[in-house]
């Protein structure tokens, strides 16, 4: 066991043992000499000092979680909706903003940004996670200055982990077939490595509500990944390659009516990816716990997008470098000190005939920008009572100039069962309209850019506090927090504004723009093997249009959740079942949506080698009435697939199979 978790001496410049370290987040069993070793990650640590959210492998198999986007089921924070109504691609919601305020991580380095962003939670297949870290408000400096509302960092699988080939295949309802594939090896005590394959494809036309369009896309997904990791006491070397292929295809169906009256409204979303990615962390001291860290990351996104007529082609090149210096001076300071430099670079071809007024690039963004920064982190512990992390960072933008990114954390823990935490700092974002809202091109609007957009600016301040309450030999878990994100300049995405009926006009934020967002959840374990979370958010997002502070469009004003996990004695048998209440809001036209419930389920048991789940999504049933205004003529300004509130597809029941053949 402490061989383990000795890898974790940090490739992220962080030396402290770190979640992702165990090969199983949500239980490690080792048996030696007759005595078993049981280590359970808490969902939050009471000694980081940021509020973060960890899901681990034991919580996401609660559900399919086929993948990114279906991870957060189970979890209050974090809210996964359809973007529009026909081509599939979800986005999420924290702290009330959209996904493009999310800054997101795949193992603490920034990735997924920009053209990828409406299709990323596509992108990340729920089998090659190992957990996902979910943190609310201002973040650390050390990941760069796009944090506005929060991080999202996921953890694949880790070659250097357990020996072993793991096999997931699935099939649902609606004729959607899934099949992934990982296997690791330990090729020297040093030296390890691993394959991990996905495939998902679904080519049916489904057309449920009978209004001629799809409710789903037809899709094609082939993704793989390599890895290789080299471990010792005094350097650690993680290199990954990963490919995508992803095709969506969408639009009237085959079956539809209209066909005869009028040409087909097709859509086409064809996506190829790569990514490199390469961590190295040397140890120079170990008793200060004194290391550097060298981090690159580059990927080519090249996305091919047809709505109808419309044609929106992008490609995107990144390129980002980390270099990273941290040292404890003594047990209660550290200091983290480093430079980042980041290069995008866009080409970007829209022909949307005669629907566009003003100048393109007023939406494109800017066609290349290379931002370069620095930072300094000080934390400072008393003991596990008091936590003090200032940071700072100051970068220059080529497009935007030279900005400063203050942030602070303060962790106060009064008594053993009460964690008080506190944080504030500004986020700043450079927007690409088109690339990043590529689902507004699902509709018959008019694109109005008539100013260049600027570089986006937010303060966000959080108050967040923890309970453990001992009841009957048990711990009552409660959070309790509230962020209030305030911003300064904004692009804001008008619909159907006062400079033009079925038009989209793209501005600059002349007014306030701002969001409260309140949560207190609860968690216990009754029994020793039923656990229970309730949890309930109030969001108040508001936005000036056109001179007039209203609430944001399509965003829910509540959310109660409700889950409950049920093992058997021997854990053979998982019980799942989760229900959502989401509140109601404004449409585009302030009339408003009402509140509806879902409710999920699942069942698995488990076996030597393999375990068998059975279960149902959206088991109400409901589904919002005309997701696609004017489906009848998709060629008339009045067509419009973006105003999704909630589900599209009724009840859905899928089966699965995973496989797991290790070794220790």
């Amino acid at each position: 066991m402490l061989a383990t978790l000795a890898v974790t001496t940090s490739v992220n410049g962080q030396t402290e043992i770190a979640h992702d370290s165990l090969p199983h987040d949500s239980v490690w069993n080792q048996t030696l000499n007759d005595v078993t070793v049981v280590a359970r990650q808490a969902r939050r640590s009471r000694l980081q000092v940021t509020n973060v959210e960890n899901i681990g492998q034991g919580e996401l198999i609660r559900a399919a979680c086929c993948n990114l986007g279906e991870s957060f089921t189970t979890n209050p924070s974090v809210d996964v909706s359809y973007s529009d109504a026909a081509t599939g691609a979800r986005q999420i919601k924290l702290l009330g903003l959209s996904g493009t305020y999310v800054q997101m991580l795949t193992e603490n380095m920034p990735n997924l940004r920009g053209a990828s962003l409406p299709y990323s939670l596509g992108y990340v297949p729920g089998p090659w996670m190992q957990s996902i870290q979910v943190s609310k408000g201002a973040s650390s400096v050390k990941n760069g200055y796009e944090s506005i509302t929060g991080q999202i960092n996921v953890e694949f699988l880790k070659p250097q982990g357990v020996d072993g080939v793991r096999a997931n295949a699935y099939t649902d309802s609606d004729l959607k077939q899934e099949a992934n594939v990982d296997g690791s090896i330990h090729l020297t005590d040093r030296l390890s490595t691993s394959a991990l394959l996905h495939f998902e494809n679904r080519q049916t036309d489904h057309d449920r509500d009978g209004d001629g369009f799809m409710d789903m896309p037809k899709l094609r997904q082939f993704n793989g990944m390599w890895r290789m990791a080299y471990v010792s006491p005094s350097w650690i070397s993680q290199l990954s390659l990963k490919g995508l292929h992803d095709e969506r295809v969408s639009g009237m169906s085959r079956h539809s009516s209209h066909h005869e009256a009028m040409s087909p409204y097709g859509i086409e979303v064809t996506t190829n990816r790569y990514e490199l990615q390469w961590k190295n962390g040397f140890t120079l001291n170990s008793e200060h716990n004194t290391s550097v860290a060298l981090m690159l990351n580059g990927s080519i996104h090249d996305a091919e997008n047809r709505f109808g007529s419309s044609f929106f082609d992008v490609n995107q090149k990144t390129g980002y470098a980390q270099l990273m210096f941290e040292t404890d001076f003594s047990p209660e300071h550290n200091l983290s000190v480093g430079l980042s430099v980041n290069h995008d670079s866009y080409c970007q071809r829209l022909d949307l005939p005669d629907r566009v007024v003003g100048a393109k690039e007023n939406i494109f963004g800017a066609p290349h920008e290379t931002t370069t920064g620095v930072y300094a982190q000080y934390t400072y512990k008393w003991g596990d009572r008091l936590t003090v992390m200032p940071g700072l960072r100051w970068d220059y933008s080529t497009e935007y100039g030279a900005f400063v990114t203050p942030r602070l954390h303060l962790k106060y823990t009064p008594w053993e069962l009460l964690t008080l935490r506190a944080s504030a700092g500004k986020g700043y974002r450079s927007p690409h309209a088109i690339a990043e809202n590529v689902s507004l091109l699902a509709s018959g609007k008019t694109l109005i850019a008539s100013q260049r957009p600027e570089q986006e600016e937010a303060w966000n301040t959080g108050l967040s506090a923890s309970l453990h309450i001992p009841l009957a030999g048990k711990d009552l878990e409660v959070n309790v927090d509230y962020y209030y994100t305030d911003f300064s300049n904004q692009l804001v995405i008008i619909p159907d504004g006062a400079k033009g009926p079925h038009s989209f006009s793209f501005e600059n934020l002349a007014g306030r723009s701002y969001t409260h967002a309140a949560q207190i959840d609860a968690t216990y374990t009754f029994f020793s093997s039923l656990t229970a979370t309730a949890a309930f958010r109030f969001t108040d997002a508001r936005v000036t249009y056109d001179d007039h502070l209203r609430l944001r469009p399509l965003t829910s004003r509540y959310k109660g959740l409700l889950t409950l996990g049920y093992k058997t004695p021997l854990e053979l048998w998982h019980f799942d079942l989760t229900g959502s209440l989401n509140g109601g809001g404004e449409l585009y036209d302030r009339s408003r949506y009402p509140a509806f419930f879902q409710l999920q389920a699942q069942i698995t048991r488990e076996f030597r080698h393999f375990s068998i789940y059975i279960g149902g999504e959206n088991l109400t049933g409901y589904t919002i009435n005309n997701p696609i205004i004017g489906a009848s003529n998709p060629w008339a300004p009045t067509f419009d697939a973006t105003q999704v509130w909630g589900p599209v597809n009724g009840a859905m029941g899928y089966i699965g199979i995973r496989y797991k053949l290790e070794t220790f």
